[in-house]
């Protein structure tokens, strides 16, 4: 597992690996989206984004990688705005974010929930008398109820849908577990983009997965064991694992018996290639979703996260 400074390394790394206007002019509509060297036509990017939203967000995360400094500035600037609005389809509260609670003043260092304690002051001002502390409530937050660590596949070739839905996963689970959530990217290494306990703003996370690029072969055990070490710091109730991959491991040991330590496990994995993800669902007890694009994340991840 690498995380923390060596981690970000590895990402700064990736980040200084570019492509070429030619293999960006790949995508159909490359150059109606970007006319000529630096530009960024948004007008143009919104109108295919409407009616072909996975074959724009597609582009769009190729294009934070572009060769052309100005035109990947602008792209890494629309990806992170659009997709954090993109994750932030659906329910909040998925059975456990931490909320505000109310509870009688017990002396600890907390915010006055001054709602609750409003009867209680204006009694004393009315008598002026000192507040009786009993009476006073504090506003505390709950524990979160949800944990989530995030398991993005980066083997093999990292770009274009994979790596799209990537950062979109990130800010749907940003958006379901903002307190309590980690993200690892994973090949033949596990690199820790965002630790369970450190806060980072989503936006940062987005980007840095943005900057992913595929590269080695499938250890999906190292993968399970970096999310049961990254959950294990949680003192959440429910504790999650989303594991986007087509699930064949090509290195390392058997995910099988890795996945049995888990408290609960959901994959998502693409709908045309679902076959193997499929099967180790069955076998590990695990819930799965499957994926027609990047822009279906939110939802998939909604119906995983709240099984009927």
């Amino acid at each position: 597992m690498v995380e923390g400074a060596e981690a970000s390394e590895m990402v700064a790394e990736q980040q200084r690996q570019t492509t070429s206007r030619r293999n960006l002019s790949k995508h159909d509509h490359f150059d109606e989206v970007s006319p000529e060297v630096g530009v960024l036509d948004e007008s143009a990017f919104t109108d295919l984004h409407e009616t072909e939203p996975d074959e724009a967000l597609s582009m769009l995360s190729d294009l934070t990688a572009a060769t052309d400094q100005r035109l990947r500035e602008l792209a890494r600037r629309l990806a992170g705005r659009l997709v954090l609005e993109l994750g932030r389809t659906g329910p909040l509260e998925t059975r456990g974010v931490g909320r505000l609670r109310s509870v009688r003043f017990d002396g600890s260092p907390s915010d006055l929930d001054l709602e609750a304690s409003l009867e209680a002051i204006q009694q004393a001002q009315a008598t002026g008398e000192a507040v009786n502390v009993d009476d006073l409530y504090l506003s505390r937050w709950a524990r979160p109820a949800t944990a989530i660590c995030l398991l993005v596949d980066r083997s093999g070739s990292m770009g274009g849908e994979r790596l799209a839905t990537a950062a979109v996963a990130v800010a749907a689970c940003a958006w379901r577990a903002p307190d309590d959530h980690s993200v690892v990217a994973f090949s033949d290494k596990a690199i820790v983009v965002k630790s369970q306990e450190v806060s980072r703003p989503p936006d940062k996370v987005v980007d840095d997965v943005l900057s992913l690029r595929g590269h080695g072969p499938t250890d999906l055990a190292l993968a399970l064991t970096t999310a049961f070490d990254q959950l294990a710091r949680s003192k959440a109730k429910r504790r999650l694992v989303v594991l986007l991959s087509d699930c064949r491991p090509t290195a390392g040991s058997d995910p099988i018996l890795t996945a049995a330590r888990l408290d609960e496990l959901c994959i998502i994995a693409p709908s045309s290639d679902a076959e193997d993800a499929q099967e180790f669902a069955t076998t590990v007890g695990a819930r799965i979703g499957l994926l027609s694009g990047p822009s279906a994340i939110p939802s998939v991840l909604t119906e995983l996260l709240n099984p009927s």
